[in-house]
């Protein structure tokens, strides 16, 4: 059998890969990530990225730690970026794998650019990001054809730990059907009032994804007027996806990994819109 990593590139000595690690699962890393993992010196990890992953590396890899979570102390983004330019220059082949996708909220962007101020030499390897990759483990999609043409994906939080006052929560109440939100489970009691007080429905389904395509992962599902109550009484905690829309009910449908464990799948709810709308 040929080798998988054969004509993939060589991480060079004093440069840096910025690299996604998908969700969790380590069977959604991308071939390139998987050869960064088996070449890279020093693997610069967040929070998010699953120890299996980690496995991967090679046995002579130095691991380093520059996870963030809300409420703990967390290394500043600003030493991050500089330790991956200070490992480059020592001619290390250096690693910055990160949860997701590096340029979806996860600050890859800074980071580059802050290779590109050093004139350090850098690759990005874009990751399956959780808000599509964690919701599909989840079995719940984020577009359907008989239920939206549009989704928005937003962080709950920004810079200072708050929501967003920049968010355009009118328009996007009306203008997307799915909404999609990373790190929104802290300040979910303010985002549904934002929401149902620009129109949404109160009664509207909405799923909470924690720890996305791992083997803890745990989905809870509920509505807009519910979910602040409801995520208080379950006791879970973050990392979680959200996800508000109709495409939710589509879980009871397709919750493939349920489907493994014994649970029987319902009919597809949309079935009879369909055949009123056939294509």
């Amino acid at each position: 059998m040929t080798d998988i990593f054969t004509g993939l590139p060589e991480l060079e000595a004093g440069s840096v890969w910025l690299v996604g690690a998908g969700p969790g699962d380590p069977g959604l890393l991308t071939l390139h990530a998987a050869n960064a993992l088996r070449q890279a010196d020093v693997i610069v990890h967040d929070a998010l990225v699953n120890a299996d992953c980690l496995e991967l590396a090679k046995p002579s890899a130095t691991l380093e730690f520059a996870g963030k979570r809300g409420g703990k102390p967390s290394p500043k983004q600003r030493d991050i970026s500089l330790r991956l330019v200070e490992l480059a220059r020592e001619g290390k082949r250096v690693l910055r794998l990160k949860g997701g996708d590096p340029f979806v909220f996860g600050r890859g962007g800074e980071e580059a650019l802050t290779l590109v101020e050093h004139r350090i030499p850098f690759r990005i390897v874009p990751g399956i990001t959780a808000g599509i990759g964690g919701l599909a483990y989840a079995g719940i999609p984020v577009t359907h054809r008989e239920v939206n043409h549009a989704v928005t994906f937003l962080t709950g939080h920004d810079s200072s730990g708050v929501v967003p006052d920049r968010i355009d929560w009118v328009g996007i109440a009306r203008g997307s059907p799915v909404i999609v939100m990373y790190m929104a489970m802290k300040h979910i009691g303010q985002i549904s009032a934002n929401l149902i007080a620009a129109g949404r429905s109160p009664d509207e389904p909405v799923a909470f994804v924690c720890n996305a395509a791992t083997p803890q992962q745990v989905v809870l599902e509920t509505t807009l007027c519910r979910c602040e109550t409801d995520i208080a009484a379950s006791g879970l905690e973050p990392p979680a996806i959200v996800v508000v829309g109709e495409v939710v009910r589509l879980r009871a449908s397709l919750d493939w990994l349920g489907a493994l464990g014994g649970r029987a799948l319902a009919p597809d709810p949309f079935s009879s819109r369909i055949l009123r709308n056939p294509a």
